[in-house]
């Protein structure tokens, strides 16, 4: 069920009226109107969509952020349980969100809440490790936040958060293949949507599903935008985890998008 930001309590005019930042907020809307019509059985047992319940954050994310065309997106996959779950924000771990990104906001509760993950907002304790290391990397390229903004942009495939009975994360490609099939081409269009609109010209994927999720959806839409690849973060990756930053670094310099970095 669709729960909309003013049954949260969130105000609609807390910004003036920005063109892309509303056009983007509004390819968001529709997306949950779409995955609302969604349904989802066994192994999934929870589903949590901080677009509904943490959108008074997202929002101000959005609205701060994305005022201008963008050269780069980088693309995630769907929410982590301590970071965008908790904050709104893609790859949102707390204190970079709080303390670079300058982002706070009111964080609502999901309408079925598993008690092993609840959610707590910015008064979680618990430490997101992909996001800081994300955040954290661009923070010391970037010093400012508008460096990394004025050509960049950070988007999440699907917004969705999956548990089991247990609590446990499922991604996406965990999911049943009706299932996951269903949604993944709900969120390939509104994808699609995002891009166009922001003018991207070149897609970062976060990890190869991102990659391989937005070449499939581009090719379906005849959208031709350079897609590519840059390492995930997440501590399930042995390699993130003996030196992501210089990874990152290699990847970038590579790609040459270094210099969109530059203060």
């Amino acid at each position: 069920m669709f729960v909309s930001p003013l049954e949260c309590g969130v105000p609609t005019s807390f910004y003036p009226d920005q063109g892309l930042a509303s056009s983007f907020l509004q390819i968001e809307q529709e997306l949950n109107l779409r995955l609302a019509e969604l349904q989802f059985q066994d192994p999934v047992k929870y589903v949590y969509n901080p677009l509904l319940y943490a959108w008074d954050p997202h929002e101000k994310y959005v609205r701060t952020y994305c005022q201008s065309k963008k050269d780069v997106l980088f693309l995630g996959m769907n929410p982590g349980p301590f970071g965008m779950a908790q904050t709104g924000v893609p790859f949102g771990e707390v204190s970079h969100v709080r303390n670079w990104l300058c982002i706070e906001g009111e964080v609502c509760k999901p309408q079925s809440e598993h008690p092993k993950r609840p959610i707590l907002g910015f008064e979680c304790p618990n430490r997101e490790v992909s996001g800081a290391r994300f955040w954290g990397f661009f923070k010391s390229l970037c010093g400012q936040p508008e460096t990394f903004f004025q050509h960049c942009f950070v988007h999440n495939h699907c917004p969705l958060i999956f548990m089991n009975q247990s609590g446990k994360n499922l991604t996406p490609s965990d999911l049943p293949k009706q299932q996951r099939d269903k949604l993944l081409d709900v969120c390939d269009e509104s994808l699609c949507q995002v891009i166009k609109t922001l003018g991207v010209k070149m897609v970062i994927g976060v990890g190869r599903f991102s990659e391989q999720r937005a070449k499939k959806a581009l090719a379906a839409e005849g959208i031709e935008v350079e897609v590519k690849c840059l390492m995930h973060p997440s501590p399930r990756n042995p390699q993130a985890n003996k030196g992501w930053n210089s990874v990152a670094m290699a990847q970038l310099q590579e790609l040459g998008v270094l210099t969109l970095f530059s203060n």
